[in-house]
């Protein structure tokens, strides 16, 4: 367990949130982490870290979990707001609880996934290596698992990165298809540690550009719908780029590649 502090560890973030906002992120974590929170001899624990002014997010994480991944999960939405502890308690039920705290992650015992969605865009990105570590050591070793990333205000469209206890693993690209012009449209949504690396030189920009040129060479399948022509986009994009997921996952209007593609140059080692 982390060493507690006499006060949480960050900053408040700007609160905002909206019912069904991380569906994309809840529905990739209990279809690919399922199998390890089902293997965990004790009821896993998930922490939804800066879940914002309302407590919307946790108590939808509660309940995907329990549906789609483990029945037994329970989930500690934490807050470093002690206002949004206080307003988010009366929402509190069997598996549900709320503490204040930051990424010190004040929750007793092991931690199975920590999810940080809009946590870090107001962190500088020389602070990112820093967060990810302290939080990949609250998790349970080998099976524990980060999602830290962003999306936008209603959920159409999120970039995340899953990382484990040895650090980042893969980066996720997450949309509502019918209302994408083209995939670049999600560099926008980059998490921290690749939104500025979105420049000639870097792997993530020329991703992006590989992935706008594999999306714009499937244009025939768009008469058969967006989601073939994604399905197609992935498979020629797969020929370039270590992607880990398959047509199960890109139906979903997903895309996950290794991190180590996309790190940022001058990026050494896989810990964070």
């Amino acid at each position: 367990m982390a060493p507690r502090t006499t006060r949480p560890v960050g900053t408040p973030t700007r609160g905002t949130t909206n019912p069904n906002r991380l569906r994309r992120m809840d529905r990739w974590i209990a279809a690919e982490h399922g199998p390890a929170l089902r293997r965990a001899d004790a009821p896993p624990v998930a922490v939804d870290l800066g879940y914002g002014a309302a407590p919307w997010t946790a108590v939808e994480l509660l309940e995907r979990l329990r549906r789609d991944a483990d029945p037994r999960a329970r989930v500690v939405g934490v807050e470093i707001d002690p206002a949004r502890v206080a307003a988010a308690r009366p929402f509190a039920r069997e598996g549900l609880s709320f503490a204040h705290g930051g990424f010190e992650v004040p929750v007793d015992g092991p931690v199975s996934l920590i999810r940080a969605a809009n946590v870090l865009r107001q962190y500088d990105e020389d602070q990112v290596r820093e967060v990810w570590a302290r939080l990949c050591g609250r998790l349970t070793a080998p099976d524990g698992l980060l999602v830290e990333g962003t999306c936008d205000e209603v959920g159409r469209r999120h970039v995340w990165v899953a990382l484990g206890p040895e650090g980042p693993r893969t980066v996720t690209f997450a949309t509502r298809l019918g209302s994408l012009e083209r995939p670049s449209d999600l560099a926008e949504r980059l998490p921290k540690a690749l939104i500025h690396r979105n420049v000639p030189g870097e792997p993530v920009y020329d991703f992006l550009r590989d992935f706008d040129r594999a999306w714009a060479a499937a244009a025939p399948y768009a008469s058969l719908g967006a989601r073939q022509r994604w399905i197609a986009t992935a498979a020629a994009l797969g020929a370039r780029w270590p992607l880990v997921d398959g047509r199960r996952r890109w139906r979903q209007g997903e895309l996950t590649v290794r991190w180590e593609a996309l790190a940022p140059r001058g990026w050494r080692g896989a810990g964070a």
